[in-house]
């Protein structure tokens, strides 16, 4: 009988295909690992822009009444619009005014009887019938037009003058009102919040046989609410009989508070919503 040899070298080789065989049968190959998505961006939320405050208001309306003096073309959308603002306006600077005096839009305080009362008061104007209302009105688009000036206007700050300037006359006569804030009502609105010639009223009393002692710093008007649009589109409209005279600037607005400070430490006194 004829044996056949294998060698050593394929001998070894036949064995280690099969332990490799063994090994591969006996193990699994290990999973990829996960990647985990990366996280959906969240989509960017752009804070609404700040209240805008006198001087803000003040600076918008010396830009519109800039540009109807050069004659500029209307823009077609008026970033004002949609605004909200908080105007606070100083008042009884100079002391107080007597009752008879007081002027529609202008608020002004005067002492009561024997001065055991100080009567704080504001009156809106009645701007329905008023060139610059005219259009709005007639097109009943607003049925009523309550004013509110904004006294000083070449003021920017919410105080008082500090002390008058020098060689300047108390009794001098008041400079004409240029800036003024219209809080308009549409026909279909509410008539509960129109004045229709009502004063916003409040008086202050002495305690027992104390008067009642105005503050240094006089007392302010806030006047807050939303800017809206005039029927053209713009916020704010203006007007003047010539190129040599200053024009006239009111802005339109839904109004949704107005109140009586102290106008030292800012505390209210008073607040109609």
């Amino acid at each position: 009988m004829k044996r056949t040899l294998r060698s050593p070298a394929r001998a070894g080789a036949v064995i280690a295909l099969a332990l490799l065989g063994a090994c591969s049968r006996g193990e699994q190959a290990a999973p990829p690992p996960k990647i985990a998505p990366p996280p959906a961006e969240k989509p960017a939320v752009l804070a609404p822009p700040p209240n805008l405050d006198r001087a803000g208001l003040l600076a918008a309306m010396a830009d519109a009444a800039s540009a109807y003096a050069a004659g500029a073309a209307v823009q077609s959308a008026d970033p004002l619009v949609g605004r909200t603002f908080v105007a606070r306006m100083p008042f009884g600077c100079l002391g107080p005014h007597a009752a008879k005096d007081a002027q529609p839009g202008l608020a002004r305080w005067s002492s009561g009887a024997n001065g055991r009362t100080i009567e704080l008061g504001l009156a809106p104007a009645d701007w329905t019938k008023t060139p610059l209302m005219a259009a709005a009105v007639g097109d009943k688009v607003w049925e009523r037009v309550e004013g509110y000036w904004i006294d000083r206007p070449w003021l920017k700050g919410e105080a008082c003058p500090s002390t008058p300037q020098a060689g300047a006359s108390l009794v001098a006569l008041p400079s004409p009102q240029t800036m003024g804030i219209a809080a308009v009502f549409a026909p279909d609105d509410s008539r509960l919040s129109q004045r229709k010639g009502r004063p916003y009223s409040f008086t202050i009393r002495g305690s027992e046989d104390v008067l009642p002692v105005p503050p240094p710093e006089g007392y302010r008007l806030v006047l807050e609410g939303r800017i809206v649009a005039f029927p053209d589109g713009r916020a704010v409209n203006c007007r003047s009989e010539g190129p040599d005279q200053r024009p006239i600037c009111i802005v339109a607005t839904q109004l949704d508070r107005v109140a009586f400070e102290d106008g030292g430490t800012g505390a209210q006194i008073s607040e109609w919503r």
